[in-house]
């Protein structure tokens, strides 16, 4: 069996204002696309007898997207939209597994989370894997993939 060494880098970034506003419109459009697709899945559930599927629920967000009330969604990383929707999933899961309660609406006071998978940032997997930054990048002042974002090493 082969042994694997894995690293982790932990940053601590310092965002401008202008990423401050960038980060509250996804934190914000993350917690109501959870809360839209909660929402439209239970009503089906009970009102329809349907049961949503995450693909349902995708294809019904691209749609939502377009609609001209909604059209702000299309302002942020379609990416953190997406794991929205794979977090409400994986919390259905766990739901019918016995391992929690039914799942709840996300609120503004509590803790603000999005979540990016690394197709978020442009890089091939192979890129990624290869181009991680040395210990000695792990000191800069720059941030490698948030522009213009200051950072300090932990």
């Amino acid at each position: 069996m082969k042994n694997e060494i894995k690293r982790t880098y932990r940053y601590r970034l310092y965002p401008g204002e202008a990423q401050k506003a960038e980060l509250a419109r996804t934190f914000g459009c993350s917690r109501w696309v959870y809360n839209w697709a909660l929402e439209t899945k239970t009503k089906a559930y009970y009102q329809d007898e349907e049961s949503l599927s995450f693909t349902d629920l995708s294809s019904r967000l691209t749609s939502k997207k377009k609609e001209e009330e909604t059209e702000w969604l299309s302002e942020v990383s379609a990416v953190t939209l997406q794991q929205s929707l794979h977090n409400l999933n994986q919390a259905f899961t766990n739901f019918f597994e016995g391992r929690t309660e039914y799942p709840s609406f996300k609120s503004k006071k509590a803790g603000q989370t999005a979540r990016y998978v690394g197709t978020a940032f442009g890089l091939s997997r192979r890129e990624r894997e290869t181009e991680a930054p040395s210990f000695e990048d792990a000191g800069s002042d720059q941030h490698p993939v948030v522009e213009g974002a200051s950072v300090r090493a932990e």
